[in-house]
């Protein structure tokens, strides 16, 4: 198979050069990235008006799930608002609610959204279908309170990135198949989709340092799989296994050309079209794995936040004009 592999954005290829990177995560590696200061969600707040409230949802065998809940600061509130439940991203090993909040936050300084992140349990020290059911029982919650936090029901919407753009695939899935609750939309960011790891893409960045590699996945998927076999993988856990992405909400899939999901985002958003279903689908030439997290202030960043909320401003234009 060829070595020969996209080439980066310039301007991102000088950000990119003075980030330490990696080719492979272990055990001893994740304990010490594990360490690190979450995202300092306090800063993101400070020039915005909103209230915050801190939720522990309630879930199967005991299980405590924490949502943080960002609502727009009103003195008066005249109609429910659209809700974005969000799904951080990491590997499904590391990160917690307020990674990459800042995606979201955007959506509810546009649109008034309210904005609910879920702090989902991680591999290894859970596996298979724990991960997807946390973060769906707190969408249950989300969607059976829908009143109270404010939020029309009719417009909830999944979104996440990379870990989490699959875990919201994963939970878009679920919400079919039990029949609840309803998704408007769903907004897939790199998302990690495919336990199997046998793209093209993925065999491009294979080898060498990088922001997340091929071999960093393996180990992503081997910590939540565990001793699963193929056969046993849930295509709740890795989506890209399901054979009937039909009765899919609208969704918006994005992902850069220098990066190892590249080919498995490719494929979902074909197979959704295939089966008759709404994408949006972005390949940004020379992004590589959530460059737009990383460095929001890169111009291909910036007109790939701009264009994922335009996007979500015709959707919910639907909504005003129904």
């Amino acid at each position: 198979m060829t070595t020969a592999r996209p080439a980066l954005d310039p301007e991102l290829r000088e950000l990119l050069a003075g980030m330490p990177l990696m080719s492979q995560l272990s055990p001893e590696v994740l304990a010490q990235l594990r360490k690190l200061p979450s995202t300092p969600v306090d800063s993101l707040l400070a020039h915005r008006q909103v209230d915050r409230r801190e939720i522990t949802v309630p879930a199967k065998n005991g299980i405590a799930i924490p949502l943080s809940v960002f609502t727009p600061a009103r003195t008066e509130r005249t109609t429910a608002a659209p809700c974005v439940y969000w799904m951080h991203g990491g590997g499904m090993v590391m990160g917690d609610r307020f990674s990459q909040i800042d995606i979201p936050l955007e959506w509810l300084d546009e649109f008034g959204a309210v904005v609910v992140s879920v702090d989902y349990r991680l591999a290894p020290e859970v596996t298979g279908t724990a991960l997807v059911d946390d973060c769906y029982q707190g969408l249950l919650w989300v969607a059976e309170h829908s009143e109270e936090l404010g939020i029309d029901p009719a417009w909830i919407l999944v979104a996440g990135a990379s870990a989490g753009g699959g875990l919201a695939a994963g939970v878009t899935l679920l919400a079919r198949d039990l029949g609840t609750p309803a998704i408007a939309a769903q907004i897939l960011i790199c998302p990690m989709l495919d336990h199997r790891n046998t793209s093209t893409s993925s065999h491009q960045y294979s080898d060498g340092p990088g922001v997340w590699t091929r071999q960093m996945n393996e180990f992503g998927w081997r910590a939540v799989l565990s001793d699963l076999t193929d056969d046993e993988v849930p295509v709740y856990v890795s989506p890209a296994l399901s054979d009937d992405l039909s009765g899919l909400p609208t969704t918006y899939i994005d992902t850069g050309s220098a990066e190892v999901f590249r080919d498995e985002d490719t494929d979902y958003a074909t197979r959704i079209w295939a089966a008759g279903g709404q994408a949006e689908f972005h390949v940004w030439a020379g992004g590589f794995h959530g460059f737009d997290a990383l460095y929001p202030q890169a111009r291909i960043s910036a007109t790939a936040r701009r264009t994922r909320t335009d996007w979500l401003a015709r959707l919910l234009a639907t909504n005003s004009a129904a």
